[in-house]
């Protein structure tokens, strides 16, 4: 047995039981938890307890952020569209087609991060619309951010338990029987 192979046998590779894929899973939504539509949260909280000119920073990068989002959604929103539906799409057909488990990684994590993606825009939408301020404004950025903090425990519950399944099925004494 070359040394390769002994690594590749000692250090499983496959990303349902590999602790990188985890650890990346756990990045992202925390990530995307923590940048609510490109502001961080913590930026949130100093407004509503210092106001004055934290609420003034707060308001500004908003407006700042909701602009470009609004700007790319409009000028490259359809391309987009459909180079993520497209990658989607040839992630759910090799992941749970022809069964790379690589592939079902990506899609369960690309899949509802484009929900988010689609939520901010929403949210976006919206917040330009109201054009909010002060406390309505943290209305705005606070259910922005528990939507997300949803979509993320339910895809981290389903990666889960899709990778259990997928880690049973494919070990040596499940198989046995």
């Amino acid at each position: 047995m070359s040394w390769t192979q002994t690594i590749f046998e000692v250090i499983d590779m496959r990303s349902f039981s590999n602790l990188w894929f985890w650890i990346a899973l756990a990045v992202v939504w925390s990530t995307a938890s923590h940048w609510v539509l490109g502001v961080p949260f913590d930026m949130l909280t100093r407004a509503r307890k210092d106001g004055g000119e934290a609420r003034q920073d707060l308001e500004d990068i908003v407006r700042v952020n909701v602009n470009r989002i609004l700007h790319i959604a409009g000028v490259s929103g359809l391309i987009l569209l459909g180079f993520v539906c497209f990658v989607l799409t040839a992630l759910a057909i090799l992941g749970f087609v022809y069964d790379v488990e690589f592939a079902q990684a990506l899609f369960l994590i690309g899949f509802p991060m484009s929900l988010v993606g689609a939520l901010s825009i929403r949210t976006a939408t919206v917040i330009r619309r109201a054009d909010p301020e002060g406390e309505e404004l943290d209305k705005f950025l606070i259910r922005h951010r528990q939507y997300t903090q949803f979509i993320g425990m339910v895809s981290i519950f389903v990666t889960a338990l899709w990778g259990m399944w997928q880690n049973l099925d494919r070990s040596y004494l499940f198989n046995a029987f």
